[in-house]
């Protein structure tokens, strides 16, 4: 059974999160536990994707992979549980342990930035700073393509970095986290649908489909539900976007949070784009709302941050509300 004081833990690791983010002084002298993932993640990559093995051998071995490392994750977020418990007032190291693996502020910080350089700066530093947080070519794109790329990610990532460590927390505590961000992570690194990952990483990326279901159409609902707060149009908008376009894309998670963003901006967000060099057809996302349009500026970034900031919030207020009904329980 889960320990009911993880609610009120996880409480003020959002607060940690949302004030401290991840501190330049600790992680300038030490790795930032998702790069820790990372370095493993590469590490076994390198030992377990052979080439020229066919595709059922190197299929087997990515499912090797991910079993192992999430094992690994799990079975040490046991062991710093244990050992929390045995510290006076451990729980607060656990929250900062927690706080880490969710991404509010850091996430915030980096959409601004691209924000800030369309505004003030160059174009080129523009595509520059969107590359930070986008996993597509950003050197030929507009000004309307940085801008919509930079919202993709803020809707795509609340979902992945906010809302599923949150939930992970909350079925399975601090091992239900690091198992979750080590997945995650995976499924970025070698979820790929390439020649090199195809195989290998197609159970990283099944197993990151199942993990994100249920928080992708959270993420979605929450975005549709700070959307009224500009207007009934803007609701009605999200929520028909969703239901027209959140199919579109490939992915089976992304598509919810993206279209609901989308509806309530009035964007046409996705559509075709450069990964790795090749060319991706994907589908336009927004399309099916009437007036939306591709033409994204800075404004819309920080349209799409102002709705980004209520939607965490509203997050925030919802786990206290679970909180404070589990209390009697904590």
């Amino acid at each position: 059974m889960l320990e009911p004081c993880i609610f009120l833990i996880l409480l003020l690791a959002i607060l940690i999160d949302a004030l401290v983010g991840d501190p330049d002084f600790i992680y300038l002298r030490l790795k930032h536990p998702v790069q820790l993932m990372g370095l493993m993640i590469s590490y076994l990559d390198k030992k377990l994707n052979k080439q020229y093995q066919n595709s059922f051998y190197q299929r087997i071995s990515g499912i090797i992979l991910i079993i192992f490392l999430l094992i690994l994750s799990a079975l040490f977020g046991l062991v710093l549980k244990n050992i929390f418990n045995l510290i006076p007032h451990g729980w607060i190291l656990e929250a900062f342990i927690i706080s880490s693996m969710i991404a509010a502020k850091s996430l915030y910080q980096h959409v601004k930035s691209v924000q800030n350089s369309l505004e003030t700066s160059t174009l080129d530093e523009a595509r520059l700073e969107a590359s930070k947080i986008v996993g597509r070519n950003t050197k030929n794109l507009d000004n309307h393509g940085v801008a919509r790329s930079a919202i993709e990610s803020l809707s795509e990532n609340f979902s992945d970095g906010i809302i599923a460590p949150i939930f992970w927390t909350f079925i399975l505590g601090l091992p239900g986290i690091l198992a979750y961000k080590m997945l995650n992570t995976a499924d970025s690194m070698i979820g790929h649908k390439n020649h090199k990952y195809i195989y290998f990483g197609w159970a990283s990326a099944r197993l990151d489909d199942i993990a994100n279901f249920i928080p992708a159409r959270i993420s979605a609902l929450l975005f549709c539900i700070v959307a009224s707060f500009s207007g009934r149009a803007a609701f009605l908008r999200s929520f028909k976007a969703i239901h027209n376009d959140a199919k579109k894309l490939d992915s089976i998670n992304s598509g919810y949070p993206e279209a609901a963003m989308a509806g309530a901006l009035n964007l046409i967000l996705a559509g075709p784009r450069l990964y790795s060099g090749e060319d991706f057809k994907g589908n336009w996302i927004g399309d099916s709302v009437k007036g939306s349009t591709s033409n994204a500026t800075h404004k819309e970034i920080g349209k799409a941050l102002s709705l980004y900031t209520k939607a965490c919030i509203l997050s925030f207020l919802l786990v206290t509300l679970i909180t404070l009904f589990f209390m009697e329980r904590c």
